[in-house]
């Protein structure tokens, strides 16, 4: 199990400054979610919902007891069993946030995984955070915004 590395300040506060008004009222996806730190900060700032995919079933099961409110659901599944879990639903999200542990192969990747676009919203935003050494492949998907933080760098995507 790979240590899990919270999302700093500095990126959380850029995040959520530039999303602005998007959270409010927004179905929000936190994938990778590790600590929860970003999906919680996405319903402190006015998300209507969150759904939070974690695999590791001790940090899915910190995120529950963080969790004090009936808009949120927490899933311990590995990403492509939680994309199926979730389009079998008919789950469909406004900001997709996805925190894959850095350098790991997963911005290569996460774009084309099946599913993915079916959960999509009109107009969804899929946000990756990830080293800035990694590359990021967009697929289908439109990058609207590369920001970088340090180490860190925050990739913006939406459908073509």
């Amino acid at each position: 199990m790979k240590d899990v590395r919270p999302t700093s300040n500095k990126v959380l506060l850029a995040l959520f400054n530039i999303l602005g008004d998007k959270v409010i009222d927004s179905k929000f996806l936190d994938l990778f979610s590790g600590t929860g730190r970003v999906g919680l900060e996405a319903i402190r700032h006015g998300a209507s919902s969150c759904v939070f995919v974690e695999s590791v079933k001790s940090r899915a099961d910190s995120i529950r007891k963080q969790i004090n409110s009936d808009t949120a659901i927490i899933l311990s599944l590995e990403i492509r069993r939680a994309l199926s879990w979730l389009v079998k639903r008919g789950m469909r999200f406004n900001i997709i946030f996805a925190d894959p542990p850095y350098n790991s192969g997963w911005g290569e990747v996460l774009t084309s995984l099946a599913n993915l676009e079916d959960i999509f919203d009109d107009d969804a935003l899929l946000i990756i955070e990830h080293s800035i050494r990694e590359k990021i492949n967009s697929h289908n998907l439109q990058i609207v915004l590369i920001k970088e933080y340090g180490e860190t760098c925050l990739t913006f995507m939406k459908k073509e």
